[in-house]
């Protein structure tokens, strides 16, 4: 049994920088977000349309992750740690919640979204062994977007950052709303760079304690 660890936060709060500082561990294989899938389906690109509309391509972008990020879950793994960014779980319960709650969302869309859901968290097994939080301020996470220049980001206010932030802390700290696939480790993720990476190398046992 292999273990998976799902590296968990919010847009900018650092995960990046985490898989890639754990991708250099020989006994763990990373998985990034399937971004560039999202930017190009067949021609299309459903991540940019879901910012411009969310009223309207938001299903069209969900159905999506849903598919691709489930296809990272079950994808062979050779190492014996599979390190993923996000995962099925946070899709629905962050991404796909936040539209729906923020009114971008026709309940009728998400009501098929949430009765794929369900079915696929009840017929297919879809084992996670740790989460790690990178828990952030979204004030921290909207000044490094405003650093950084990947173009669907450009649109994105604080606000959405304030709420996808509540999300996560509804689902992974007062657990209030949904139930939490694994133990929790949270590392707090407000700091520059080398104070990260030494944080990573302090967590380095505990993290990769899930796989014993």
């Amino acid at each position: 049994v292999k273990a998976v660890i799902c590296v968990e936060g919010n847009i900018a709060s650092g995960k990046t920088t985490c898989l890639e500082y754990f991708s250099k561990t020989s006994s763990i294989e990373v998985l990034t977000e399937p971004i560039s899938k999202w930017r190009d389906v067949r021609g299309h690109n459903p991540l940019a349309l879901m910012y411009q509309d969310p009223q309207r391509w938001g299903i069209t972008l969900q159905t999506y992750v849903q598919l691709t990020m489930l296809d990272r879950h079950l994808s062979a793994v050779a190492a014996p740690v599979r390190m993923m960014e996000r995962s099925l779980f946070s899709a629905k319960y962050i991404f796909v919640e936040n539209l729906f709650r923020s009114g971008k969302m026709p309940e009728v869309d998400y009501a098929v979204l949430s009765e794929w859901f369900d079915w696929i968290t009840a017929n297919i097994c879809i084992p996670v062994d740790l989460i790690v939080y990178l828990q952030t301020s979204p004030q921290t996470c909207h000044e490094r977007l405003k650093q950084r220049c990947r173009e669907e980001e450009k649109v994105i206010p604080l606000e959405y950052l304030e709420s996808i932030h509540q999300l996560y802390e509804e689902w992974l700290i007062r657990r209030s709303s949904w139930p939490v696939p694994a133990p929790v480790l949270v590392i707090p993720a407000d700091h520059n760079l080398q104070r990260m990476l030494h944080q990573y190398e302090e967590n380095r046992a505990k993290i990769l304690a899930a796989s014993l």
